[in-house]
């Protein structure tokens, strides 16, 4: 019965970013379907010699992942840190391409833009591997001509931890996106090391001195602004406190605001 739950698919491609960071791609089962913000669950097999009810001697690890691809992408692509003998990244490191991980056949999660009424700009926060929803979201050709502005802030420590730079960069010259590439701004931050072209402070406190702002060139003003935010919980709930200040709300089911969160972990 267990199963029918899920299915066995491939890793397709392993690519690392930093020492604690990398991306994967799995191959796609063919029913799956998700909304670009959602998550999916996936499990890795491991030795599980401990428990004696287990006559197996193995065990399935969940963990929850955001989608970075496309909706309409063959493959399923997510973005990881790598948690030092963790129970899930240290298995998917041993198994490396052509190794087995298995996908929930049903997908989760209410971080979607389509939460959202109105707005002219779409600000997307995130610190770490917080990032993910948001690359999936930037195939969305209809969210591209939602909004005057698209507005990509991704903060990490160190310079070689900005994944996907230059493939946020390539969103513009899409084919599908390539008459709407004015809208996008990228706005790289690195809080622990100095950078080139970056910003140095956590997203909160650029947000209360107005440093953020000034740098996009647009106002955060509940009026037009709308507002995601997705990563460290401590960054959230800061950001939270400051945007909450300046009169953004969260948005809820039937009760559309300004703000939408997701906590990473």
């Amino acid at each position: 019965m267990a199963e029918a739950k899920y299915t066995a698919e491939k890793i397709l491609w392993l690519r690392p970013w930093a020492p604690n960071l990398f991306s994967f791609r799995l191959s796609r089962p063919r029913e799956f379907s998700f909304v670009p913000g959602q998550f999916a669950r996936l499990g890795v097999r491991k030795p599980d010699p401990a428990n004696p009810k287990n006559p197996a001697g193995e065990k399935i690890v969940w963990r929850a992942y955001s989608i970075a691809s496309a909706r309409d992408a063959d493959f399923l692509e997510f973005y990881s840190i790598v948690i030092p003998e963790g129970e899930f990244t240290s298995e998917l490191a041993l198994l490396g391409v052509g190794g087995t991980v298995y996908v929930e056949r049903i997908n989760y999660g209410f971080f979607t833009a389509d939460r959202f009424v109105g707005g002219k700009d779409l600000w997307m926060m995130s610190t770490g591997t917080g990032l993910a929803p948001f690359l999936s979201m930037l195939w969305e050709a209809d969210l591209w001509a939602a909004y005057e502005n698209l507005i990509v802030v991704h903060s990490v420590r160190y310079p070689n931890e900005l994944a996907y730079a230059d493939e946020i960069a390539a969103y513009r010259d899409e084919p599908r996106l390539r008459a709407f590439g004015r809208k996008l701004r990228y706005v790289p931050i690195v809080t622990r090391a100095p950078a080139a072209g970056a910003l140095s402070a956590r997203i909160p406190a650029l947000i209360e001195n107005g440093a953020l702002e000034a740098y996009v060139g647009l106002a955060l003003d509940p009026e037009r602004a709308r507002v995601m935010v997705c990563g460290n919980p401590d960054m959230i709930a800061a950001a939270r406190k400051v945007l909450a200040a300046r009169g953004f709300s969260t948005s809820r089911r039937g009760k559309p605001g300004q703000l939408a969160v997701e906590n990473y972990w």
